[in-house]
């Protein structure tokens, strides 16, 4: 078994793909949102993408397809968006999530929350009993550079008072993983959305949540 090379003392999750298996229905309200507009996106691009601020990917999609993405468009598709999302997403919170919060918090780690959705998505999508066990929450509209870039985990590192490298990441995707590399913090990957070879840059890549605790508690 591999082990990390400081024991942290912060876990940092990622939300959709990792807590609540949320990434499928994200996807349909991607695809349903950009049809109209004669743009077709794929899942794979939806989940490789993944934590990135929606208006980066969304001025990306329109670009290839050559239409300029004018504030009205971006507004306009985001609403449609967030309609369809709304309307479709089913709240499950993948098993053992919970427990590990729960597990972790009662170790005495201080737990936090990184996520490229917006903080009124994050108080939908996440029971209040959950919310509360997170010591901060950084939402995407937080920041001013989202995930790859390591402002969204260096600002959590900054508001749990710990130098990055005392901080342990939970994600499911490239661009959260690069995210935490960069802010130098060590990063658990887990295979829910995306094969394990997309996630190769992560420190360990496991399964299934109820892995993590053998590699942190030790």
């Amino acid at each position: 078994m591999k082990k990390l090379k400081i024991r942290p003392r912060a876990i940092i999750f990622d939300m959709d793909g990792v807590i609540v298996d949320s990434m499928p229905y994200h996807f349909i309200a991607w695809y349903e949102a950009l049809r109209p507009w004669g743009v077709r996106v794929s899942c794979f691009e939806v989940y490789a993408q993944e934590g990135e601020r929606w208006e980066t990917t969304l001025k990306g999609l329109l670009k290839r397809e050559k239409i300029k993405p004018s504030k009205k468009i971006l507004k306009a598709i985001f609403k449609l968006r967030q309609k369809i999302f709304k309307r479709y997403f089913k709240r499950h919170i993948f098993h053992g999530a919970c427990e590990l919060l729960v597990e972790l918090k009662d170790e005495g780690f201080m737990l936090g929350l990184v996520t490229g959705s917006p903080l009124n998505e994050i108080k939908r999508i996440l029971p209040v009993k959950m919310r509360k066990l997170f010591d901060v929450i950084v939402a995407g509209n937080q920041v001013k550079n989202g995930k790859p870039h390591p402002e969204p985990y260096l600002r959590a590192a900054g508001l749990l008072g710990l130098r990055p490298e005392y901080c342990l990441v939970i994600e499911n995707a490239p661009f959260g993983i690069i995210s935490a590399k960069k802010a130098g913090m060590s990063c658990i990957a887990v295979s829910t959305s995306l094969p394990k070879e997309y996630l190769a840059d992560a420190d360990i890549v496991v399964n299934q949540l109820k892995q993590i605790s053998g590699y942190i508690l030790l």
